[in-house]
């Protein structure tokens, strides 16, 4: 059964969320998902880095019209020339997300996810209703799991 997880956080990100961004990536390949996301920097680059690595597909939905600008562990850059308005297009792709840290585009993501049902998994990440918080990687990926076994393919 194919399912895509998408994984959102900063355009830039600590060492922490970094590296935890990149086992959520690696968790998702090992699992036979694919990963969708931004397809830049920070929590982006981590989290397709970790699934690259592990042998997984990395699609990212970029911001703007050029291909190149995708960093360099996404499988499938999409361009979408949408700006900040490819955030629906990753929630609208996803089967859940899964968000790492971030800001104003994160948060803008996860209101999105929640008004459409989606379900957010939350590591570090904006405290509201909704949000499922996990404390780990590991913590994160189970949760999925058990989402995803509610969620029609």
């Amino acid at each position: 059964m194919l399912r895509i997880i998408g994984v959102i956080g900063g355009g830039s990100a600590g060492i922490t969320h970094y590296r935890k961004a990149e086992e959520v990536g690696r968790l998702i390949a090992l699992r036979g998902w694919m990963l969708v996301c931004g397809g830049l920097g920070g929590v982006m680059e981590a989290a397709a880095r970790g699934a690259h690595e592990a042998g997984g597909v990395t699609i990212g939905l970029l911001p703007g019209n050029d291909r190149d600008s995708a960093n360099q562990f996404i499988t499938i850059p999409i361009t979408t020339g949408l700006g900040e308005g490819r955030n629906l297009l990753i929630v609208r792709t996803a089967d859940l997300l899964i968000a790492v840290g971030g800001e104003y585009g994160t948060l803008s993501e996860i209101a999105l996810a929640l008004k459409t049902g989606k379900p957010v998994i939350g590591l570090e990440t904006w405290d509201i209703p909704g949000v499922i918080h996990a404390t780990t990687p590991e913590d994160a990926l189970a949760c999925a799991r058990g989402l995803l076994l509610q969620i029609p393919n």
